[in-house]
Order: C-alpha cells, then sequence, then structure tokens
C-alpha cells in the first residue's frame, strides 16, 4: 500500500495508507468530522465504520471512537481497505428456458433483465437468477462476479443467451466467441425506409470521444466492427412507411455494435433511448441519431416504446460436450409485435 502524508493533494483512494497530523484549526472537532474534512471523496458514515472497525490509530493504538475529540499534534494513520464486493446471491427470477443439460442452459432472456450484478444494478440479474436455479455446481465457473457467463446481451435487448455449467463448457463456448464460430442473428425495428433489400456495415467501434459512456464509429482507437443485415419487410403504409424490420447478422461482437451501426447509416433503432431519438414534428434541429416522423399517431406510439426494439432471435453453436452444432431461434416479443401491429394500421 502507498504511504501519503496530507498535503496539496487529500483525495485518497482504496487500498491506500492515509497519515495525518492535527493542526490547531482542528482542535475539539469530532474525530470522524475531522476526518470527513481532510479526507475528500469519502463519506462520514464509512469514516465513522473504518474507525469503530480498528483501521485508525493513534501511536499505533487503535483508536475506537468517532466521538473522540482532536488535540493539538495527534498524529493519526488511517489504513483504507479495498472495498470487496458482495457475491452474487441466488435469487427466486422466473427463467424462459429453452434447454437445459449438464453443461449448459439456453435461455430467452427478456427485456429489462441485466445479465450481471454491477453497480446500480446488484441483483435480480440473469446471474442471480442462474444461480438460484443451477445450484452451487454454477459458483465459480467463469469467475466469482459473473458465473456461466459467456457472452451478454443489453438490459433492454431481449433473446437467446447460452450461459455454461461447468467449466469445459465454459472454456469451449468462450472459444466459440472469441473465434467468431457462433452465429448469431437480430431482428431490429429501425426508423425509415432502408432502401436497399441487403447491406454490409463495416467500420471501426470505439468509445465516443464527445462522451465517454457511448459508443461511436470511429477513425482511430477503435475495433473492426462488422454487421451485416437484409430487409425484412417495411412496417407502415405502403409508399411511405415509417420503419425497416431488419435481420441482422454479427461477424464481429462490439459493444453495442447494432445499436451504433444503424444509427451511423442514418436509420437508428425505435426506443434507443443512447443512439435514437425521434424529434417532434415541428423541430427542424438535425442532431445525430434523431429522426423525424411525419405522422404524430406513429409519433405517439413509438414514443411509448420504452425500449430498443432490438430482439437476438438466433443462436448458434457447437455442443461443448457432443460437439454437435446446435440452433435456437425464438419469436419476435409481444411488445415488438404489437408495436409493429400498431404501426401497420396506421392509414
Amino acid at each position: 500500500m502507498i504511504e501519503k502524508e496530507k498535503g496539496s493533494e487529500n483525495i485518497y483512494a482504496d487500498g491506500e495508507v492515509v497519515t495525518i497530523l492535527a493542526t490547531d484549526d482542528m482542535v475539539g472537532y469530532r474525530l470522524d468530522s475531522f476526518l470527513s474534512n481532510e479526507i475528500k471523496g469519502m463519506s462520514r458514515t464509512r469514516l465513522k465504520s473504518l474507525i469503530v472497525d480498528g483501521y485508525l490509530t493513534m501511536n499505533n493504538i487503535p483508536l475506537l471512537r468517532p466521538s473522540h475529540k482532536v488535540a493539538l499534534g495527534e498524529h493519526y494513520r488511517l489504513v483504507i481497505p479495498e472495498l470487496i464486493p458482495a457475491l452474487p446471491q441466488g435469487q427466486e427470477i422466473p427463467l424462459n428456458i429453452l434447454y437445459e443439460d449438464e453443461e449448459i442452459i439456453v435461455i430467452d432472456k427478456p427485456a429489462g433483465m441485466v445479465v450481471h450484478p454491477a453497480p446500480g444494478n446488484p441483483d435480480n440479474t440473469l446471474v442471480n437468477a442462474l444461480i438460484e436455479h443451477c445450484g452451487n455446481g454454477l459458483t465459480g465457473i467463469g469467475g466469482v462476479r459473473r458465473p456461466g457467463i459467456v457472452h451478454r446481451l443489453d438490459k433492454d435487448t431481449s433473446g437467446v443467451m447460452v450461459a455454461a455449467k461447468s467449466a469445459s463448457a465454459h472454456s469451449s463456448l468462450s472459444m466459440q466467441f472469441a473465434e467468431r464460430t457462433v452465429d448469431r442473428a437480430y431482428r431490429a425495428l429501425a426508423y425509415g425506409n432502408i432502401k436497399s433489400s441487403s447491406g454490409n456495415i463495416e467500420t471501426m467501434i470505439g468509445r465516443s470521444p464527445r462522451n465517454r459512456k457511448k459508443m461511436a464509429v470511429v477513425n482511430r482507437n477503435g475495433k473492426l466492427a462488422i454487421t451485416n443485415y437484409e430487409m425484412e419487410r417495411l412496417v407502415g403504409p405502403v409508399g411511405s412507411p415509417f420503419a425497416s424490420l431488419l435481420i441482422c447478422r454479427l461477424s464481429t461482437g462490439r459493444t453495442h455494435q447494432i445499436r451504433v451501426h444503424l444509427t451511423h447509416i442514418g436509420h437508428p433503432i425505435i426506443g434507443d433511448p443512447v443512439y435514437g431519438r425521434i424529434r417532434k414534428k415541428k423541430s427542424k434541429k438535425r442532431q445525430s441519431g434523431s429522426y423525424r416522423l411525419a405522422s404524430e399517431e406513429a409519433h405517439r406510439l413509438i414514443s411509448l416504446f420504452s425500449r430498443q426494439a432490438l430482439h437476438a432471435y438466433y443462436l448458434g453453436f457447437e455442443h461443448p460436450k457432443t460437439r454437435k452444432r446446435l440452433f435456437f431461434e425464438t419469436i419476435l416479443p409481444n411488445d415488438m409485435k404489437n408495436l409493429i401491429n400498431n404501426l401497420d394500421s396506421i392509414d
């Protein structure tokens, strides 16, 4: 761990040791209040817990009272331990299981389900459901934080996923994804009439230079991304459709790849809160990823759609044990079907 004396920079990270000398301007303050003033970026509640748990010493003796009154010249030493995230626990969450044996489990993930615990989504994830369903045998396969997970879908993308139930299955499936031998196909409902019946989008994708939380097509510091698409049908009135229902196949698997690529060609996915927006009919301002609809009713229906209209409907891979090629296909979820039917019914 790194020893730091309090100086010009008093922002500290987990895993560091902080030494602080009490000065006359803080004499008489409570110890926890004094520390919260000296150590930025750490709550008084956490500092109080560290004191009670013995992480703070004075003259090499633990000082366990947060209410201790600071005296001039006292020399404190605080160890800031590294935070250890809680391991995911099993939860009774319904799963739509398409196939299962001793090696793998294939599920149809609903929109709204996060794949694995992360900041802001500590539970109620697919991992929590898998641990409960598969028992202790799943724990640790592929890492204790994401047991069994070999690929992922965004929270609001629905569709087919496979998870490993053994270490050997995890190794085999991970290798297949890395070597791009897994067949993956999605149905996407994109704004507007895509004129071509099929196409290939090949770009570099990386972090957006304008917003590091988003991905974007970039000229440098990106990774090759290849999406092949074909038109399944147009959605809406004949001659002036509102949307295109596409089949998209991935040759690579970059974060948000289909969403970024369809926005890049000017046809963002309907409902996408990050990469696709609809402008009000009167608005003339054009923004990246925005799309204006001529129909107020279409605008209303799409505004009510609460997630990106993207469904991973097809997955094909080699079974880790039998080496037999397996294929799984699901139908469009009801929310996408209903939106398509409602858009088709507009005159």
